[in-house]
This record gives structure tokens, C-alpha cells and sequence, in this order.
């Protein structure tokens, strides 16, 4: 008959230290990969919240523009003068607004996105009230250059099609609703000068 098996107290001491080290790594592991994703959580949730930020300000919708707005740290303020400035520029196109083309603009823009409350919309009722300098349009197409040649050209296509296609979409409302239905040649020729700002 086998007597009882003596176990080695130091081989029970070694498995327990290496069962205690093996926990602690993997507390560790678990920790870091957590911290980690909290980290990419919260990155995501910033940058959510700025795209949220920049298309309340700006009426851009384009998920492709906003990210490119946000990779470029640009804030509010600026995406609203990259949003509104082709809107007064075609708006003033024919040299001046009568009152009733100036509340056809403002219902055109409310009507593609750009809320009442917003800063865009604030800064649209200002320039429809005075005719900017023109040196704010060149402004406005030396940013969008300077823009252009850092940006992918996905980024600058969606952009352009986000802004400039909403000018064209409100100048062709406030057509309608003045009973024109056409954007006219002037206007046009606004959004053509303004579209050279962009890579071709």
C-alpha cells in the first residue's frame, strides 16, 4: 500500500507566486486594453461632439467636409465663414438686395440647413443687410487654397459640393419663391468665380 504523496512546500510556494504574477499580468493587460479603449472612446466622442459643433454653426452635413473641417482643427467661427460667405457673395451679385429677395435668401437657407439660432444664420442676416467688402470673398478663396493644398481631394470635393452646391441651392430657391425660377447670369457667374478657388 503507497503511503501518502509528501508535496514539496516549495513547489506549492512557486505555483502560488506564479499564479499571483500570472493574475497580476493579466490585471494589468486588462487595465491597459481598457484604458485604451476608453482613450479611442472619448477621442471619438470629442470628435463626435465637434462635428456636432461645426455643422450646428455652419449647416454642413456632409460627414466627409465636417471630418475634414475637424482634421484642420477648424472651429466654428471659421466653418461659419467658409459656409455663409459664398451665400452673401451671390446674394449681392447683382449689386443689390431688395426687401423681399432678402427674406426669399433667409427662408431659402433656413430651408437647407442652416437654423435660425445659428451663428451662420446671424452673420447672414448682417451681410444682407450691408454689402461686405470685397475682400472678404478673396479671403475666402486665398483660405479655400490654402485649405485645398493640404487636404485629400476627397475631402475638398465634399466641401465644395457641401458649400457651394448649398449657395446655388438658395440662390435657386429664392428664385422660386421671388417667382423666377432661375438662378441668373450673374449669380452664376459668382459661383463660377468662387468654384475657381478650388482644384479643378
Amino acid at each position: 500500500m503507497n503511503g501518502p504523496i509528501c508535496k514539496d512546500p516549495n513547489i506549492q510556494e512557486g505555483t502560488a507566486m506564479s499564479d499571483e504574477f500570472l493574475g497580476e499580468r493579466r490585471r494589468v493587460l486588462e487595465n491597459s486594453f481598457f484604458a485604451q479603449r476608453d482613450r479611442e472612446l472619448m477621442d471619438k466622442l470629442r470628435e463626435q461632439v465637434k462635428k456636432e459643433a461645426l455643422s450646428a454653426a455652419c449647416g454642413i452635413k456632409n460627414p466627409e467636409a465636417l471630418e475634414c473641417l475637424v482634421k484642420a482643427n477648424i472651429g466654428p467661427e471659421t466653418s461659419a465663414a467658409l459656409s455663409i460667405i459664398p451665400l452673401v457673395a451671390v446674394a449681392w451679385a447683382d449689386g443689390n438686395i431688395a426687401p423681399q429677395e432678402r427674406e426669399a435668401i433667409r427662408s431659402a437657407a433656413h430651408s437647407k440647413g442652416i437654423a435660425a439660432d445659428s451663428v451662420c444664420c446671424q452673420l447672414l442676416d448682417c451681410w444682407l443687410e450691408e454689402k461686405p467688402q470685397p475682400i472678404l470673398v478673396q479671403a475666402w478663396k486665398e483660405y479655400i487654397q490654402a485649405f485645398a493644398a493640404t487636404a485629400s481631394p476627397e475631402a475638398i470635393e465634399a466641401l465644395r459640393g457641401d458649400v457651394l452646391g448649398r449657395a446655388r441651392e438658395v440662390a435657386a430657391a429664392a428664385g422660386g419663391i421671388l417667382g423666377v425660377h432661375s438662378i441668373s447670369q450673374t449669380e452664376n457667374a459668382v459661383l463660377d468665380d468662387l468654384a475657381s478657388a478650388f482644384p479643378s
